[in-house]
């Protein structure tokens, strides 16, 4: 690929980001929403501005490093207030594992039409929600707590189970492992051990962070908060593929607790960027679907989506919530919210290509059905989740 051909590439991905995002601004519309409309206009499904696929083995390494930075703002502001909303934020997570795998395998296969390995591949890259899609929203409706912390929380706990599960199933899939002893086994090592160096890369920062003179500009604390959170998310890949995403997340989430008078600003630094980031990938992965990939799925594709979130995300927010002090409204509104953000359509489109390479059947199809419910959930609920949560008298009152 040139470097002019190149420089279009994300010259049109970052103008296409941020025109959705003003786009959102004048018309009210959820800024997710948009952005994926504008990396479809943009892609194979439009004009075809952007192809993905010429960044070669670049795309796979831009989108770790700028997912990472997502989930490092998510984790820096991560909070489990009370112990009524711990217990919710642990119930869903668990209780969805299970639930939503079986069911998501269940209905990929039957009525999509998946292989049953494909179809174990989707239902744990589908998953969990996303933070990047649920706080964006939380904060334009003005969602009441203990919701807001839930659906946050919810999706910063299940983001990195889902792509690391994704990701040795897949490794299962093409022969790299054998058996769920090994998976099982890598699943603990993967998760267990990001955490880990999260953990210790996070004090680690914190201690820098703490030591640093004041910096009007904030210039020193931002550079040493993005080298350490690119360093640990490289080593932790380097060591465990796909442990830097709990990483990053455990990382940010002992930062997020340091004592600093800086901290708000540099914070709202770290989210700007995060934001950015967001603005970059939607339209970039967004791009690289095609209606080819989405047109064989047919109502199939649909119903199996449908099924997700008006079946499957109400009966485990049910059984999840049982004995916890949440009323009706607040178990329905948690019922409906569950859209899939950036995480997921990252791992589809990484993970797409990776089957391809390896010559497994079913990965066009597995990044459409990924991208169908991302279109299908952020688009239903993005719009619908404003006008909910008025009606079932759940946003902030304005004294709040």
């Amino acid at each position: 690929m040139t470097p002019e051909r190149l420089g279009l590439l994300w010259g049109v991905t970052v103008f296409a980001g941020a025109g959705a995002r003003f786009l959102s601004i004048l018309t009210g519309l959820p800024g997710v929403v948009l952005l994926l409309l504008s990396g479809l206009l943009i892609g194979r499904s439009g004009l075809g501005l952007v192809e993905p696929l010429d960044l070669g083995q670049g795309l796979e390494i831009i989108v770790g490093l700028l997912v990472s930075l997502v989930l490092f703002d998510g984790g820096l502001n991560l909070r489990l207030p009370g112990e009524t909303i711990k217990a919710i934020v642990i119930r869903i997570s668990v209780i969805r594992l299970s639930i939503s795998l079986a069911a998501g395998l269940l209905a990929a296969h039957w009525m999509a039409g998946l292989g049953w390995n494909v179809a174990a591949v989707y239902s744990a890259i589908v998953l969990a929600t996303g933070p990047t899609v649920i706080t964006p929203l939380v904060k334009q409706i003005r969602l009441a707590s203990p919701l807001s912390d839930v659906l946050e929380a919810e999706g910063l706990v299940l983001e990195p189970v889902g792509a690391v599960l994704a990701l040795l199933l897949l490794e299962l899939l093409v022969g790299d492992l054998h058996g769920w002893k090994e998976l099982a086994l890598g699943l603990f090592a993967r998760l267990g051990g990001g955490v880990l160096m999260g953990l210790i890369v996070g004090w680690l920062l914190s201690e820098c962070l703490r030591r640093v003179p004041p910096d009007p500009t904030l210039g020193i604390r931002l550079q040493l908060t993005l080298g350490f959170l690119f360093l640990i998310y490289g080593i932790s890949e380097w060591l465990l593929p796909e442990s830097g995403l709990p990483a990053s997340v455990a990382a940010g989430f002992v930062v997020g607790r340091r004592p600093s008078i800086d901290a708000n600003e540099l914070d709202e630094l770290i989210r700007q960027l995060a934001q950015l980031a967001v603005t970059m990938l939607f339209p970039l992965l967004a791009a690289d679907v095609s209606w080819g990939e989405l047109s064989p799925l047919g109502w199939g594709g649909v119903t199996c989506v449908l099924f997700l979130m008006v079946v499957v995300r109400p009966i485990a927010v049910s059984l999840a919530t049982i004995g916890l002090p949440l009323d009706f409204k607040q178990r329905i509104f948690l019922s409906w919210l569950a859209p899939r953000g950036i995480v997921t359509a990252a791992v589809a489109s990484l993970f797409s290509i990776r089957l391809e390479q390896a010559g497994v059947l079913g990965a066009g199809p597995l990044q459409g059905l990924v991208f169908l419910t991302i279109l299908m959930t952020v688009g239903i609920q993005g719009l619908t989740a404003q006008p909910i949560a008025k009606f079932l008298g759940l946003i902030k009152k304005e004294e709040e």
